[in-house]
């Protein structure tokens, strides 16, 4: 039975380094993509590579029923699995990842019944593997030795780019300006300086960013440098970026996934943690394209919470929607969405297509404004911690997927993302000011997903949610589709009494058919809010603009989506900089 312990633990060890190799190697090639200016391979690369983990599942499924005949499990024999497996790991430079991949593999084999420590990593062993080195992953820079300029000079050119930047002395001038303006722990002598710079380019959608920080007798300085091309085969140093809550939004939970080609992860994990302390683990793994990895981690890290607090479940707050039923954890920052069994008659839709949405939705650029999702399967909450009204509700409107065993209740699928304060709740209580920011932030969201090529479809400020930064974020998505299944059109404009007074449209409307206009009457309806759209938003309520950004999408334009604020790009600070003749 040893060696056969053995022999499954490789096969699926093996199905795992196949999914490395090829994750690498994608990876990899992002710097060509980004030095080419080949936006749509980015977009393409980023949909295949977030795929690829299940892929490798499901090859390694088949391999081992077609070798081993696996029709039930046998208790020691698992147990001897993983045990051997656990010894493959103990030099492996991705031991986390690997115990994740052999969770998703089992789980796909058996029951849940079987999800316990004895049979899968519920509970790293990744604690016990003391004897990996540690990993070096980044470089660290005296520059006492060769003075300011040679240092972010051999910063900026240690990555290899293969294309020139347009005028590395402006850049490097500038970047010193920003560090002096903005960093005020980076203000000493040179020999009290040094920087610690990550020896891995993280690449994402039109930029490339060099991560690292500054230490000085005042502590630390976390800075992320956004390196852009200027699609005229030179790179430029676009921001400078040292504050934490802006550095987390660059790794929020409503951005595509980076390419970052680094084989110790669980290494970088630990850096970017340090630098950037508001992002939790769990976020950051999936920040670097370990998606399934950062599930384990939130599952993990949800586990430790229930047992450390006493709260109970209850329904989100906010409007109920027509397809999902919402709940959450007050003393937890997350939403847990479920499919109802029966949408509202106006709902023209399935579970699958709902489904298909969230997946669109996993695969596409989500330029920040659309939240990301973890879908699970057969998840075991206790049943002591739902309220009398949530279970009453959860059991209503999905009995299809609750079911319960003892002392826990199990939900068969549903999706988890960050929690929000819906914009229609938010709104309600707002300042003038507070609605001026969040109706701008509203149109901008809309802007920047027709320009990836979503139409969001319900664009009713219930579907929407502000973070705890302040951005509005999209996060009801049973209605999304992409621009070129829309018509926009003008609305006609009665002429006769009969027009006038009709009850009903006097004008056909087909399906896709859809009048910018009407977000005038439907979603904004508070004239407060209506203003505040009309000055920031105007070109939103005509027609002729959602056709100009439908035929940009066709065209294969990719707009520029900063993930930092415009006040923040060298173009505003390279003006100052010449103003005052600082540098």
């Amino acid at each position: 039975m040893k060696n056969l312990a053995i022999t499954i633990a490789k096969t699926i060890l093996n199905g795992f380094e196949r999914h490395i190799y090829l994750f690498s190697e994608i990876t990899q090639s992002a710097k060509h993509r980004f030095e080419q200016c080949q936006w749509s391979q980015v977009q393409v690369a980023a949909k295949a590579r977030t795929d690829f983990y299940d892929q490798r599942v499901k090859e390694t499924l088949n391999t081992l029923q077609q070798d081993f005949f696996i029709s039930e499990l046998k208790d020691d024999l698992w147990q001897a699995v993983k045990i051997s497996y656990v010894e493959l790991l103990n030099k492996h430079p991705q031991p986390e990842l690997a115990e994740s991949f052999y969770n998703s593999v089992f789980c796909h084999l058996f029951e849940r019944e079987y999800y316990h420590n004895a049979y899968i990593f519920v509970e790293s062993t990744f604690n016990q593997l003391d004897n990996i080195p540690e990993a070096s992953i980044y470089t660290r820079y005296d520059p006492a030795q060769k003075g300011l300029y040679s240092t972010i000079e051999e910063i900026l050119l240690n990555p290899g780019f293969d294309i020139p930047y347009s005028d590395l002395e402006k850049d490097i001038n500038t970047i010193i300006y920003a560090f002096r303006r903005h960093a005020h722990k980076t203000r000493y002598k040179l020999e009290n300086l040094q920087f610690d710079i990550l020896n891995f380019i993280f690449y994402r959608n039109k930029g490339a960013y060099i991560i690292g920080r500054v230490i000085s007798p005042a502590g630390e300085t976390p800075f992320i440098l956004s390196i852009l091309n200027n699609e005229k085969g030179a790179l430029t140093s676009d921001a400078l970026l040292t504050d934490g809550e802006t550095m987390a939004i660059v790794f929020g939970f409503a951005r595509a996934y980076f390419f970052v080609d680094c084989q110790h992860p669980h290494a970088l994990i630990g850096f970017l943690h340090k630098l950037i302390p508001h992002k939790t683990r769990a976020d950051l793994y999936s920040a670097i394209g370990f998606h399934k990895q950062g599930k384990t981690q939130f599952y993990r890290d949800f586990l430790n919470h229930l047992a450390s607090s006493d709260d109970y479940f209850e329904l989100a707050a906010g409007i109920k929607g027509m397809v999902m039923s919402v709940f959450t954890l007050p003393s937890y920052p997350y939403v847990f969405k479920i499919i109802k069994d029966k949408f509202s008659p106006s709902k023209n839709m399935t579970k699958k297509d709902v489904k298909g949405k969230y997946r669109l939705v996993k695969l596409h650029d989500r330029v920040g404004r659309m939240a990301d999702t973890m879908e699970y399967s057969e998840v075991a909450f206790p049943k002591n911690r739902f309220s009398p009204e949530l279970l009453e509700e959860l059991t209503k409107v999905a009995s299809s997927i609750i079911k319960y065993e003892g002392d826990l209740i199990i939900i068969k699928h549903l999706y988890i993302e960050r929690r929000m304060i819906p914009l229609n709740l938010y709104l309600a209580d707002a300042t003038d000011e507070q609605i001026s920011n969040a109706i701008y932030g509203y149109g901008k969201a809309i802007k920047q997903l027709i320009a990836a090529n979503i139409f969001p479809g319900d664009m009713l400020l219930k579907n929407f949610g502000v973070t705890r930064h302040g951005r509005v974020i999209f996060y009801d998505y049973d209605e999304i589709t992409y621009m070129n299944e829309v018509n926009f059109r003008v609305k006609p404009q009665p002429v006769t009494e009969e027009q006038i007074y009709a009850a009903e449209p006097w004008y056909s409307v087909d399906p896709g058919d859809m009048f910018p206009e009407e977000l005038a009457t439907f979603a904004l309806a508070n004239p407060r809010y209506l203003k505040a759209f009309i000055h920031h938003h105007p070109e939103l309520l005509k027609a002729a603009f959602w056709q100009q950004c439908q035929k940009n999408v066709a065209d294969g334009l990719f707009e520029d989506v900063f993930p930092y604020p415009d006040n923040l790009r060298f173009n505003r600070l390279r003006a100052a900089q010449s103003k005052n003749q600082l540098v």
